[in-house]
């Protein structure tokens, strides 16, 4: 796990009901793909864009891409099948890979 930056501390402790299970101590111990995966797959759209902020869209998606086997089955199916279309719609790393034609995705979510 990378050094966290104070902005993505001050996301967790803010967040920290979507941690339950962590004690308050730990919960800036949590694992980058932990906190993408819950955020998105608990949050609202405000949370989600917070993360974005925070952690920023390109490292945002390769964490996402970067979950493999059983970590990758942890999203809901639903969420799962949006972020895999907005990740290949806005960034560009993944902008070349096939959208299915789905072009009403906002930017901002």
């Amino acid at each position: 796990m990378a050094t966290r930056t104070p902005e993505v501390k001050q996301f967790i402790e803010k967040h920290q009901h979507l941690f339950w299970y962590s004690p308050q101590p730990k919960s800036e111990t949590v694992p980058d793909e932990l906190l993408v995966e819950t955020i998105l797959n608990y949050g609202t759209l405000e949370q989600v864009r917070d993360l974005f902020n925070v952690m920023g869209l390109k490292k945002t998606a390769s964490i996402f891409w970067g979950m493999t086997g059983r970590k990758k089955l942890n999203y809901f199916p639903e969420i799962y099948n949006y972020f895999d279309i907005y990740f290949k719609k806005y960034v560009p790393k993944y902008s070349n890979k096939r959208t299915k034609g789905i072009t009403s995705i906002s930017p901002t979510i």
